[in-house]
């Protein structure tokens, strides 16, 4: 039952991305204290209806932070390194994923910036449904933020299993909300 009406939301919620600007600037998240504290940052290369990281990484590069980017292997997600060369990339379905050697020092990893569709009051966010960065984000010591749009941040909680791991922020153009 949990199940059905996480993918009802999700349906939901992707179908009011859809009319969305991607291009949009995250000013404030950049300037977080846990951001620019952090030597090294997870983050992601976003696709489809998601917020674009575009900038963000760019930024965060151009910026001295060290970034790791998730690639898929099997049921997990493995942090690889990447210094923003393009052709360290490759498509891997609809997603881009670094190629290299894992990442294996997790408690190096200061901040970690994930995507998700919608983010509750209480940090859980709904993200698509693998289940990837739930598995992926008890290994994170480091402060773990979820980029939405504006919109995106509900007062009403979100459906949420055993295994869902809240986030400690929630990041939108207009402002960084902690929980």
């Amino acid at each position: 039952m949990m199940a059905d009406e996480k993918a009802q939301l999700r349906e939901r919620f992707r179908h009011d991305r859809r009319e969305r600007d991607r291009n949009v600037s995250f000013e404030l998240l950049m300037a977080a204290p846990e951001i620019t504290s952090a030597q090294v940052i997870a983050t992601y290369i976003s696709y489809g209806t998601e917020p674009s990281t575009q900038e963000i990484n760019r930024y965060l590069l151009e910026a001295g932070h060290t970034l790791v980017l998730p690639r898929i292997n099997g049921d997990y997600i493995q942090w690889v390194q990447w210094d923003g060369d393009p052709l360290q990339l490759k498509l891997n379905g609809r997603i881009l994923e670094p190629l290299g050697e894992e990442f294996l020092d997790f408690p190096a990893i200061k901040a970690a910036i994930v995507p998700a569709l919608h983010i509750d009051s209480e940090g859980y966010r709904l993200g698509k449904g693998g289940g990837y960065y739930d598995r992926a984000l008890p290994m994170i010591d480091g402060w773990k933020v979820g980029l939405i749009y504006s919109g995106e941040l509900s007062e009403e909680l979100l459906p949420r299993e055993n295994h869902d791991v809240p986030l400690n922020a929630a990041a939108t153009p207009d402002e960084v909300v902690r929980f």
